[in-house]
């Protein structure tokens, strides 16, 4: 198998890496805007760089892997559709709906594949948690509290770039909250903060949120982010039933102390960031592309998932922007839609 990578920044090397090494991969044909750094790690890895995304199309290749700026995903999902190409992409399709609709309908059309990049499907803890949810351990679900906490904020440069805390941080909550109940977010009420470094101000966006949901069985959960956790890198997600509670993400890296004199001691190596904390999901989400390309599973998280997590993450704008409760109803793209 040929698989063309399109993007050679951060997630895009650790993409090539993991897929160089894949036993069904024969090779890869790896482009970036920056043509000297896909160069580079074309040389590290011992694949082929391509001088542009022309060359990947016209070079043939069996499936590609999109790992550019958001700014070029749907553009690029709608050429691989055209060209009749599987695509695994990193989320979002795009930074609005009309774009993400745009895009899943092309790829509908030309009945190709659309897989999208929501690692936490594949991480072990959130795994468990589902089938905790879908054994009837915990009895009736009642709360749910999920949360991701940065701990540095990313370059006052990319931030306008970003869609914003809730498309780009957020939206992992979303999806991984809909993967692992099984139930639909029907409403949001969505708060931000913008009281940190000005660079969050000047780009429109907040550096801390907080979203309460309520599913479509009445579950409740909310959901908070922020770019400014110092401790550390903190992704959790509680379950409390009728019956029993569970965590996702507390283990012996997670950055947080107890102030309880039995309590569990403060974390010699807190997380640093997301790429170290789901490392092995990243790679289990890759080789389930691989699978999903050879006809071997089925598509794990196609464009619709990743649609339905974006009109959460939308809503929650509007919520924050007019203060107001926001039914998902409002926005189109639900899933009960036969077409767009």
């Amino acid at each position: 198998m040929r698989i063309g990578v399109i993007g050679t920044g951060r997630i895009g090397t650790i993409h090539a890496n993991t897929l160089s090494r894949h036993r069904e991969v024969g090779s890869l044909i790896l482009t970036d805007a920056d043509g000297a750094r896909a160069q580079e790690l074309a040389h590290r890895l011992g694949e082929t760089a391509a001088p542009g995304v022309d060359e990947i199309f016209k070079w043939g290749v069996d499936a590609v892997v999109i790992t550019t700026a958001t700014s070029a995903h749907a553009e690029l999902i709608g050429r691989a559709a055209r060209s009749g190409l599987p695509v695994f992409c990193e989320k979002p399709i795009a930074l609005d709906l009309p774009g993400t609709m745009q895009a899943i309908a092309e790829v509908e059309t030309a009945g190709t594949i659309l897989q999208m990049g929501f690692q936490r499907r594949f991480d072990t803890g959130y795994t468990g948690a589902r089938e905790a949810v879908r054994s009837g351990r915990l009895g009736r679900l009642h709360t749910v509290r999920a949360l991701t906490s940065d701990q540095a904020p990313p370059p006052a440069e990319w931030l306008p770039l970003s869609g914003g805390l809730y498309r780009d941080t957020l939206i992992h909550d979303f999806d991984i909250l809909r993967w692992v109940t099984g139930r639909e977010i029907v409403d949001v009420y969505a708060a931000g903060s913008d009281a940190g470094p000005p660079m969050f101000r000047a780009a429109g966006d907040v550096d801390t949120a907080a979203t309460v949901l309520t599913l479509d069985d009445g579950t409740l959960a909310t959901a908070t982010a922020t770019r400014l956790n110092g401790a550390g890198y903190d992704v959790r997600m509680e379950l409390a039933g009728e019956l029993d509670q569970i965590v996702v993400g507390l283990d012996d890296r997670t950055p947080i102390a107890s102030t309880e004199p039995t309590g569990p001691p403060a974390a010699d190596k807190p997380w640093t960031g997301f790429l170290e904390r789901f490392g092995p999901a990243y790679e289990a989400e890759l080789a389930a592309f691989v699978e999903v390309v050879r006809g071997e599973r089925a598509n794990p998280c196609d464009g619709r998932e990743a649609l339905q997590a974006l009109r959460v993450a939308e809503a929650c704008e509007v919520s924050r922007r007019e203060r107001r409760a926001v039914r998902l109803a409002e926005l189109p793209g639900g899933t009960n839609a036969a077409a767009f």
